[in-house]
């Protein structure tokens, strides 16, 4: 797999979740905070990273650069997925599932988050098993990342194209016919 540049591209930064934790030693507890963080340009490349420092700033910037190292590149099919799937990781379960044109991101917390900053603006998500924001947010990241468009399948069957079995549907962008459509579904 090939590494992505992140000083080439423009990313945004989102913290998804912080949480506080505390060390018992002798002498007292140590408190520290993690933060997950979730980096991405819209433009289908996206990252997640876990930061862990004694305070929020410093674990949000150990996040971004832990992210920055992890970024995917994620195939578009227009402005949603190419395709269906479901994965999991730990006890989290994600299935995300391609919409049409204007339906919106249908999905909640970290998968949320992880599905705006790649650029995906419409697409269909659920979360099933546990909702562990950070379970949830890498089993997203390992979905996007097992993601193929069909040029890439048709390859990998050594078929071409116009040989595979594609399911594409041509979905109107409105319910109404305009008077040009009208007239030339009639002649």
């Amino acid at each position: 797999m090939r590494r992505i540049d992140p000083s080439t591209l423009e990313l945004e930064e989102k913290v998804v979740k912080t949480n506080k934790c505390q060390k018992t030693h002798k002498g007292g507890r140590t408190l520290s905070w993690n933060a997950l963080v979730v980096v991405g340009d819209r433009h289908g490349h996206v990252g997640a990273g876990m930061g862990k420092a004694r305070g929020i700033p410093d674990a949000i910037r150990k996040g971004v650069e832990a992210a920055k190292k992890e970024l995917i590149s994620v195939p578009l099919d227009g402005t949603t997925i190419p395709h269906a799937i479901t994965l999991s990781w730990g006890a989290s379960t994600i299935m995300l599932k391609p919409a049409s044109p204007g339906t919106g991101v249908v999905a909640g917390g970290s998968v949320r988050a992880v599905l705006e900053a790649a650029g995906i603006r419409d697409v269909l998500a659920k979360s099933l098993g546990s909702s562990n924001p950070i379970n949830t947010a890498w089993a997203t990241i390992k979905a996007l990342q097992k993601l193929r468009t069909p040029e890439e399948v048709a390859t990998l069957r050594g078929v071409e194209l116009s040989q595979m079995p594609l399911r594409r549907q041509v979905r109107p962008t409105s319910g109404r016919v305009t008077s040009s459509e009208a007239t030339d579904a009639e002649g």
